[in-house]
């Protein structure tokens, strides 16, 4: 088993690796594509939402989803939309079409969210929002992590790094995930919650706060450099994961300024865990995907065997519907250079992704072993 860091936040959380397959367990279908098959219930469809935002689509949430539903015997379709909100309908509706009985979805936005949604209720399918909360979508439930939390510990990462340099006065600049996705809008409202009374008590400059369209890392580092041209004072940067934080981190280093201005990230990947190992940022934010996956996959394969899920025992109220959706949120946890050995130790990065030869002194120094 693997080493258990992080507790649920929902209670009565099952093991997913545990369920017993009551049918077929063969493989079918294209692994790129994350297929599986199974005789034992109906099927499910996933749409993840892209290889462009973060790496975990692709590295993490593919290959979890993926092994959950082998596990249990259950036909699974996951497919990636690549950031195209045309070809996100376009799978949906391949799905329905095929049958599903349940689709999980992470959508781009909530409007193309929301669109098939309301194609899948329409045809008596069970939906599951994962990792990001439709807006007035209506999914039956939703899996994420507590994602206010997330911007909670962002904001205290940020504020204990610039302590930590005797900052005085300091400007802060945000950059912000996507408008369109509610989840950036938590993370800002978590992050705004801790940073909000030093601004107003004046030990803190609130300096430019730039919302990065798509959570596109090459404009997140256009609109960065623009900022720092016109604010030479920027001492703190509150970027909303890794890819934008390491954005953030190439324009400093141009400047010669990398590891003098703290940049928060969040998601853990390697990339933001080797800018930790080198200084250049000082926090990111793990999210256990696995635990994340295994929890959706539960519900989604309750739901696929006609079984009323019982894991789902929180509530997040959808702030446009203003109705409750039955949910499973969990912790997230702050990882700074002195605890990134746990993110290895869990599993999620390996020593040989992270300790390459530019960071083996670091990985030693840091006790990863």
């Amino acid at each position: 088993m693997r080493k258990g860091l992080f507790t649920l936040a929902a209670v009565g959380l099952l093991a997913t690796g545990s369920m017993a397959a009551c049918g077929s367990n063969e493989d079918g279908g294209d692994a790129g594509s994350g297929s599986t098959s199974g005789a034992s219930a109906g099927k499910v469809g996933v749409i993840l939402p892209d290889t462009k935002s973060s790496a975990r689509w692709a590295t993490a949430d593919l290959k979890y989803l993926t092994d959950a539903f082998k596990a249990a015997g259950v036909e699974a379709d996951i497919q990636n939309a690549q950031g195209d909100k045309t070809q996100f309908q376009t799978i949906a509706d391949g799905m329905i079409s095929s049958g599903v009985k349940v689709l999980m979805i992470v959508n781009l936005d909530s409007g193309t969210g929301k669109a098939v949604l309301d194609k899948a209720k329409a045809a008596g399918i069970a939906t599951i929002d994962y990792d990001r909360l439709t807006l007035n979508g209506g999914a039956d439930y939703y899996v994420s992590f507590d994602n206010v939390e997330v911007g909670k510990l962002q904001g205290q990462g940020l504020i204990d790094c610039l302590t930590e340099k005797k900052a005085t006065k300091p400007v802060v600049a945000y950059l912000n995930g996507s408008p369109t996705d509610n989840n950036a809008t938590l993370f800002k409202e978590g992050y705004d919650s801790i940073l909000k009374p030093k601004f107003d008590a004046n030990e803190y400059v609130k300096g430019p706060d730039q919302d990065v369209p798509d959570w596109d890392n090459v404009q997140g580092g256009t609109l960065f450099e623009q900022m720092l041209t016109t604010n030479k004072d920027i001492k703190g940067v509150l970027a909303a994961n890794d890819g934008l934080g390491n954005a953030a981190i190439q324009v400093l280093k141009k400047n010669k300024l990398n590891g003098q201005v703290p940049v928060t990230g969040q998601d853990a990947t390697v990339q933001g865990l080797q800018n930790i190992l080198a200084g250049d940022q000082c926090m990111t934010v793990y999210k256990a995907i696995k635990d994340e996956a295994d929890a959706a996959s539960e519900l989604a394969i309750a739901l696929a065997k006609g079984q009323a899920p019982s894991s789902a025992t929180g509530t997040v109220t959808d702030p446009e519907s203003k109705k409750d959706v039955k949910s499973v949120l969990l912790k997230p946890q702050s990882i700074t250079k002195a605890n990134v050995k746990d993110v290895v130790a869990d599993g999620f990065v390996t020593k040989e992704e992270l300790c390459t030869a530019d960071f083996a002194k670091a990985c030693t120094d840091a006790g990863i072993s």
